[in-house]
């Protein structure tokens, strides 16, 4: 068989299992995963690469209607994906009795685009296999999908039946990367990701969707195997710097543990991190720090 490559975006509501299909596919923690709604706010990048094949697969936020110009920023980032791609892999819930309002939108958006649509049911873990078939049929009415897949992105047998489906539709081509590369996102972008997902799973309610992580120092000091990293957390209110710092630090110190630990598995070296938190009043409205955060 010919060598095949291509970009595969994937796309679907906020917290349908995007991010954890696509750790599973790579065999890597690269998108962080959490419980709450939007979870990702950029397109992050992974690589498969095999003797046969190389996939290039582009996570995206979860489509949704923005309520603030981060909102707006993650939006654009993930209809733009929709474009210059050979797969698209349309995620949705097993677990809904019928098409709602946002992915009717989402179909309506993937309508105008010629790139070949799977559409994968996650989380059939949950339901009965007979309920899934009313809904299969109203999907297969909604658009003209290459496949239906139900699917669990916590079975580790999904990995290689959507890699079989989704090479099948790649153009013959070289690869476009290095084949030992996982993923084209810098490593201070990877710890920013690490830090605010320890954030995401320790601290409950709004406080984390408030939340951006900035590397301000990622010094690389390989005489004494150790990565020097200094971060800074930003919230919107002073009552949410508390909350983060926790009780004599240990709130902080806790997300900074974990961030570490993940982070040294990542990398591959001992890590020194170090972490601030600073209040910047509604600045997930302000240009000038979204750009900082790199969102713009």
């Amino acid at each position: 068989m010919s060598f095949r490559s291509g970009f595969v975006t994937i796309v679907g509501r906020p917290n349908v299992g995007k991010s954890t299909l696509l750790n599973l596919l790579t065999g890597e923690k690269i998108a962080i995963i959490s419980d709450k709604p939007q979870t990702t706010r950029n397109s992050i990048r992974t690589i498969v690469t095999t003797e046969d094949y190389q996939v290039v697969f582009i996570d995206t936020p979860g489509i949704h209607r923005p309520k603030n110009k981060l909102g707006d920023y993650m939006q654009k980032t993930a209809v733009s994906a929709l474009e210059d791609v050979d797969v698209i892999l349309y995620i949705v819930e097993a677990t809904d009795k019928t098409i709602g309002q946002g992915d009717m939108r989402i179909i309506e958006l993937l309508k105008k685009v010629n790139t070949p649509v799977l559409l994968l049911i996650n989380k059939i873990d949950l339901v009965d296999k007979p309920s899934l078939l009313p809904l299969i049929d109203e999907y297969s009415k909604a658009l003209n999908f290459e496949q239906i897949i139900p699917i669990s992105a916590l079975d580790a047998r999904t990995k290689e039946l959507v890699l079989n489906e989704t090479v099948k539709l790649l153009p013959e081509g070289p690869p476009f990367f290095p084949e030992d590369m996982i993923t084209d996102q810098q490593e201070k972008v990877l710890v920013q990701e690490l830090i605010r997902e320890k954030i995401l799973h320790l601290i409950s309610d709004e406080v984390p969707h408030g939340v951006g992580v900035e590397v301000i120092l990622f010094k690389e000091m390989p005489e004494k195997e150790l990565i020097e990293i200094h971060a800074n957390i930003y919230c919107e209110k002073e009552s949410h710097k508390g909350i983060i710092i926790g009780k004599n630090g240990e709130m902080l110190k806790k997300i900074g543990t974990f961030a570490r630990e993940d982070a040294e598995r990542l990398l591959g070296s001992r890590i020194f991190l170090k972490l601030w938190v600073k209040t910047r009043e509604d600045w997930r409205n302000s240009d000038f720090v979204l750009r900082e955060l790199g969102y713009k």
